[in-house]
């Protein structure tokens, strides 16, 4: 049977875990209110400092996440639960899986710096790890470019943030470089009047930083002439396919002649 000093050392823990349990409970509630205070916080400070759209979801969820485990082993303790054991597995636990995906770490960490640094920007043209194309997504583990035939690339991010890349779009112009041949015999100077003449029929090539055209080499077959034009970067491309038409329809009209590659090959005959 139970005696009376059994009961009474009954009430008194009773009294004494449940008083540690409402303790627990009110830090929690308070906790939580505390957490949702900093969040919010966190949410007005990245609208202010205009983060990344895709950077905000990820960093509300990693602070949060960490700021919930904190108050949970708080109040654990307050329950008097023993947290260094727990806290030890917990850590054991962190390494085995850090280490095995350490390659989606890598990949992730990637992807934090590329949204905080901004590289390039959904809808840049750029070349990485071997392939060109137009940004489509920029998500926390790859970056998916669509290139000119309309495939999709999937990148991992890692390598994407440590390697060097190329972005076509950036700066607001970019410069077209041509390099057109022709004829040894042909007259250098009217070659440069006619190519200057087409870039200043064409609207879209500045005037300002002027178009450089010059002697570039003096090759086997051909004296080849570099020509320099600045453009708005989005009048890239049909400046540069535009020209090369014009120039092989106008040469031929000027008396200007686009060499084939040739050899000349000289025969002896002995005494």
């Amino acid at each position: 049977m139970i005696n009376e000093q059994t009961i009474s050392q009954l009430s008194k823990m009773a009294v004494e875990y449940g008083l540690k349990l409402l303790g627990a409970v009110a830090v929690w509630i308070i906790g939580a209110w505390i957490i949702k205070a900093i969040m919010n916080a966190l949410c007005k400070t990245m609208d202010k400092r205009n983060t990344d759209e895709s950077l905000k979801p990820f960093l509300r969820s990693i602070v949060g996440m960490l700021l919930k485990i904190m108050l949970a082993i708080s109040v654990l303790r307050m329950l008097g639960i023993e947290m260094t054991s727990f806290i030890a597995i917990l850590a054991a636990m962190g390494l085995a899986v850090g280490m095995a995906l350490s390659g989606m770490l890598q990949n992730f960490a990637g992807g934090v710096m590329i949204m905080i640094f901004k590289p390039f920007k959904v809808g840049d043209v750029i070349d990485a790890q071997g392939y060109t194309g137009a940004v489509h997504e920029i998500q926390i583990l790859n970056t998916s470019l669509k290139t000119l035939d309309n495939k999709v690339i999937i990148i991992p991010n890692g390598g994407l943030s440590t390697s060097p890349l190329t972005n076509f779009t950036t700066e607001k112009r970019r410069r077209v470089d041509w390099t057109i041949a022709i004829g040894y015999g042909d007259s250098v100077d009217k070659a440069k009047e006619v190519l200057r003449k087409l870039c200043d029929e064409d609207t879209r090539i500045m005037k300002d930083p002027e178009v450089f055209i010059a002697v570039s080499e003096l090759a086997d077959s051909s004296v080849n002439l570099i020509v320099g034009a600045w453009v708005d970067t989005a009048d890239y491309w049909a400046v540069f396919f535009e020209m090369n038409e014009k120039v092989y329809k106008t040469f031929g009209e000027e008396g200007l002649h686009i060499p084939y590659p040739q050899m000349d090959v000289h025969l002896h005959k002995d005494a």
